[in-house]
């Protein structure tokens, strides 16, 4: 099935626009029109211009979710770690650092690091990291790889807490996909998979 129509088929008048109100929170008639006069001139069918519009509202919801952090703040609740979310992410973006998770290669954590991944600026990184040590789960150190250099390391406990946290967090995604079949998680896999392709092409980082 294709997303698109030949240019032929596309002309300037309102029918390919979607005919009834959008569902709440869906957008505004007026961005949704607007959107949808974008795509007709990109060739785009009126079906896919729906979807991709429903789509659009639905990732909106889905980024302001993880931008609050909502997700891990209901696990965090459930596991009663008392952390904040901003604790959270350093906590995990320490263990992505060092097991080299979106990058090319492992690498010894730091607050220089810290900061790249988490997009904060270092003193911010560095008060984070201060309260991960407060509380036992990070471990100063010093590098292997140049003595002059402190290296940021999860204690026991923080990396316990972590396989906890993401225990929980399949837990619920199992519960979540319980009623999918194999063939539609493989193909949202696939596709969603698709998508972030598109994206880090079309947005690529600096």
């Amino acid at each position: 099935m294709h997303l698109r129509h030949h240019a032929d088929m596309t002309d300037a008048s309102p029918s390919h626009r979607p005919a009834s109100a959008p569902p709440s929170g869906k957008g505004s008639p007026a961005y949704r029109a607007l959107v949808s006069d974008l795509l007709a001139g990109q060739g785009f069918a009126p079906g896919a211009i729906a979807a991709l519009l429903d789509f659009d509202a639905e990732n909106f919801l889905y980024v302001r979710r993880v931008m609050k952090g909502d997700m891990p703040q209901a696990l965090m609740r459930e596991l009663e770690t008392g952390l904040e979310v901003s604790q959270f992410h350093a906590l995990s973006a320490l263990l992505r650092i060092r097991g080299g998770y979106g990058r090319p290669a492992p690498q010894e954590p730091t607050v220089g690091l810290l900061a790249e991944e988490l997009c904060l600026d270092p003193s911010r990184a560095s008060r984070i990291a201060a309260d991960l040590v407060d509380r036992g789960l990070v471990a100063r150190g010093v590098s292997q790889e140049d003595g002059r250099r402190s290296i940021l390391t999860p204690t026991d406990r923080g990396t316990a807490l972590m396989q906890a946290f993401l225990a929980a967090k399949w837990q619920r995604l199992s519960r979540l996909f319980a009623d999918w079949s194999e063939e539609d998680i493989a193909s949202f896999a696939r596709l969603f998979g698709r998508f972030s392709e598109g994206m880090r092409r079309e947005y690529p980082t600096g």
